[in-house]
């Protein structure tokens, strides 16, 4: 798991990669077109679409002479698993902290 993690976090570290994921989400589309707001080669763009691929974020198959491109929607349960496991905590309030100190530690004589 550690592994997929990590592919799954090195692939959502690029914004153009993350742009591409965001495009996807509305629908299916050809690498052409997901190619075409943006200002690279295309040769640029299969290689973050491989990149996707390799984590499993996306998935391509081709069509005719065309090859689509495919969101995965479960791809990123693990890592939302992984995420979440940092929310269970509640966030310190340090005021209320510090008066619960104030009130249970005796103060120092100077």
């Amino acid at each position: 798991m550690t592994r997929d993690l990590d592919q799954t976090f090195a692939a959502l570290a690029d914004p153009t990669r993350r742009a591409i994921l965001t495009i996807l989400l509305e629908d299916d589309m050809a690498v052409t077109d997901v190619a075409e707001p943006f200002a690279m080669s295309l040769a640029a763009i299969s290689k973050h679409l491989g990149v996707l691929t390799a984590a499993g974020l996306i998935s391509q198959e081709k069509r005719g002479r065309v090859k689509w491109c495919k969101l995965e929607p479960d791809a990123l349960r693990a890592a939302s698993v992984w995420m979440q496991g940092f929310g269970q905590f509640e966030p310190v309030n340090l005021d209320a902290f510090e008066r619960f100190l104030a009130t249970e530690l005796p103060e120092e004589s100077a």
